[in-house]
């Protein structure tokens, strides 16, 4: 599940940056692919693990949710941290410390003796991985020549999508045939190399000067001033909404369709993921649409597909339940493309605050809601937490009439 970069500044030419076409071109997008790919897919390879956390450690559904909980509530607090002080850093030595850290802990995490050590684990890695989307924008955005800014950007946020689907996927696939300790130390393994193919591949930086960090007093000042500017607090309520409605319901899902009378397998389960590749399609449609039908109308549509999906699911026949998994895959992407890009434009300055803002929200919307998802599902199974789910949709819904409609 991507979100935009919190520290993207606004592009200027320089005589020095490069162009589409050229190696040193291809070489950026293929580290900067790298990127995306092993941070997201590292977020997420736990939400297939759900199930054999439960019977391995003997922890409830709820408990289990934790290890991607912590992941991403600790992204969201890092991302935050970073976003104010990355600027004083080289941007290669961020992103690369961050891969690496949060690679090991992966690893690490797959030879956990205990359910504390393993969680211990996942919250560093969440820590650890905010160095990349805290500054793998902004170095594109200092190192490309403006007219080709998009081109490269789209090959970022393809590997972050990229990496999220996969990470499940594959995890999936290979807890099936061994188990997931030694899944998540392939996973980890795979960072690794992707952290040596980032650093192999990326050039030196033309474009980036160090600047000493602004006091702390200054960035709450500007935190502040985007909470009070009018429709901005509405969307980082939609994006802390929308994040854990999907993560709510793709957590628990897994433990319907392990249990009769599906009986499904974990690899089986993770192919539901596949869904992705329409979600991420509609993300480049809802923001083309939203461009000429305006930002309100599309926000509207996709909460009410994700609900019509959430709907869906609650009828037995599995192929049902898929279209339901993919309308409400399909409805988070246009409802998170279109949130996203709507906080760059209702930010007048300082849009890298807002932005960290956005991700903040966006990420605590994923350890609230699935922690909350895992209560209902304890005490009243799918009916309770697709009712749980729907009350946030509705509450999204409400909460769309504060946002602009242009």
């Amino acid at each position: 599940m991507t979100a935009l970069s919190p520290a993207h500044p606004a592009p200027t030419v320089t005589g020095s940056q490069v162009r589409r076409g050229t190696p040193e071109y291809r070489r950026i997008g293929a580290a900067l692919f790298l990127t995306g790919f092993s941070a997201f897919s590292l977020i997420y390879c736990a939400q297939p693990l759900l199930t054999a956390f439960t019977h391995d450690f003997h922890v409830t559904p709820a408990q289990s949710a934790l290890s991607l909980s912590l992941t991403t509530g600790c992204l969201a607090l890092s991302i935050l941290i970073m976003s104010a002080v990355a600027d004083s850093f080289s941007r290669r030595r961020v992103m690369l410390t961050s891969l690496l850290a949060a690679a090991l802990l992966n690893s690490l995490a797959a030879l956990a003796p205990t359910w504390t050590a393993l969680l211990l684990c996942r919250a560093l890695e969440g820590l650890a991985l905010g160095g990349v989307p805290a500054v793998a924008m902004a170095y594109l955005a200092e190192e490309i020549h403006p007219r080709d800014l998009g081109a490269a950007m789209g090959q970022y946020v393809g590997g972050t999508a990229f990496g999220g689907m996969m990470g499940r996927v594959c995890i999936g696939l290979l807890s099936d045939v061994t188990s997931w300790h030694a899944a998540l130390l392939v996973m980890g393994g795979l960072g690794l190399l992707s952290a040596a193919g980032f650093a192999a591949l990326l050039p030196p930086s033309r474009g980036f000067h160090p600047r000493r960090t602004a006091p702390a007093r200054e960035h709450l000042r500007r935190w502040a001033a985007h909470l009070r500017t009018p429709g901005m607090g509405a969307l980082f309520t939609l994006g802390f909404l929308n994040l854990g409605v999907m993560v709510a319901a793709f957590n628990y899902l897994g433990f319907r369709l392990h249990a009769p009378p599906y009986a499904l397998s974990a690899a089986a389960i993770s192919l539901i993921f596949l869904t992705y590749l329409l979600g991420s399609a509609a993300s480049s449609w809802g923001g083309r649409l939203a461009d000429r039908q305006g930002r309100r109308p599309l926000l509207q549509g996709g909460l009410l597909l994700s609900g019509a999906g959430l709907a869906l699911t609650l009828l037995s026949p599995l192929p049902v339940i898929i279209l339901g998994v993919t309308l409400i895959t399909v409805g988070f992407f246009v409802t998170h493309s279109v949130a996203s890009s709507s906080v760059g434009q209702l930010a007048r300055r300082d849009k890298s605050h807002a932005s960290a803002l956005y991700l903040l929200a966006y990420y605590a919307g994923s350890s609230v809601v699935g922690v909350l998802g895992g209560a209902a599902w304890a005490a009243g199974g799918w009916p309770l937490l697709v009712a749980l789910c729907a009350a946030l949709l509705g509450l999204g819904l409400t909460i769309t009439r504060q946002i602009p409609r242009g």
